[in-house]
């Protein structure tokens, strides 16, 4: 069994080879929308769609025939989940595209990113962390992803594909409960407590409430300044609490490594939809919905995976 890791790098290109991610992200995006408008919309399966448009989407956007691939393997993949969902596949944005063994490889010496486009191969240096050096050291990742953020500079993902651990034959167990006062609660007597995360929703809200409310009030340039304000703001509550669940969970993952136990994690599965049918006020309705439960549950899979 294989399990796959995903890498966040980011990239660090040239002017010229900007243009070449933008470019290449573009007619990929444009490949794809002419697949999905083009291809019988019943068509999920990535070798029947390739089979139907592959020689007429290379001659049209000028991708490589590996590129082309990706392109008919991500409208099907896609039309897959909507179709899973009840929904349609509507639009594919320029912002990302696929690649594989031939059109990305990875060059340890000098940590290079070397990414076939539609102009040329570039090789673009890429930002690396002690943690990316670790894991990338003899790797030879066989995909990637390509991909703008939302900040608008490129970055790379990674997949690193490995065997899966072996399971260990242990009746040792660590019960982890969820709440609001503590956020976790393990079988073993360990706990971390809920207040000053709850303090800081709580200081939070205070400044939004009240720069929401000068910006809707005084001078212009007072308006202009609480709008400043509150776009610098945003995130910060949300990176704290990731911080606060990521060292928990990692916590929690080394107890059980050590012990060698087994992890049971309590099911709040619709727990919010059935404390917002109690009658609350507006401030512990606004305090259960913020409870980031999930994302430690997931935290704690993901560095399960990682260690």
């Amino acid at each position: 069994m294989k399990q796959v890791l995903t890498l966040v790098v980011k990239l660090q290109p040239a002017p010229e080879h900007t243009q070449l991610l933008g470019d290449t992200a573009q007619a990929f995006a444009d490949a794809c929308n002419y697949i999905n408008k083009t291809v019988k919309p019943n068509l999920t399966n990535r070798n029947s769609i390739q089979a139907v448009c592959y020689q007429d989407v290379k001659e049209r956007f000028g991708l490589t025939a590996n590129h082309v691939v990706r392109a008919c393997a991500r409208v099907a993949s896609n039309r897959l989940t909507a179709k899973q969902k009840g929904r349609k596949v509507k639009h594919f944005k320029p912002t990302s595209f696929d690649c594989d063994t031939r059109t990305f490889r990875f060059i340890e010496t000098g940590y290079l990113a070397s990414i076939s486009t539609i102009g040329k191969r570039a090789k673009i240096p890429m930002r690396v962390s002690n943690y990316h050096i670790g894991k990338l050291s003899g790797q030879n990742p066989t995909s990637a992803q390509v991909c703008q953020h939302k900040d608008g500079d490129w970055y790379v993902h990674i997949q690193l594909k490995s065997d899966a651990p072996k399971s260990i034959k242990t009746k040792n167990v660590i019960g982890i409960d969820f709440g609001r006062r503590d956020i976790a609660v393990t079988s073993t007597n360990k706990s971390w407590s809920g207040k000053e995360i709850q303090e800081k929703r709580d200081k939070f809200n205070r400044i939004r409430a009240f720069l929401q409310k000068k910006a809707t009030q005084g001078t212009r340039s007072t308006r202009r300044r609480c709008r400043q304000i509150l776009k610098r703001l945003s995130g910060k509550e949300r990176r704290y609490q990731a911080w606060l669940n990521h060292n928990i969970s990692k916590a929690i993952i080394n107890e059980a490594k050590q012990t060698q136990s087994f992890v049971s994690i309590e099911d709040l599965t619709g727990i919010r939809e059935r404390t917002n049918q109690q009658p609350r006020n507006k401030t512990e309705r606004r305090r259960s919905n913020s409870w980031a439960f999930y994302q430690l549950r997931t935290f704690i899979d993901y560095v399960y995976s990682t260690m």
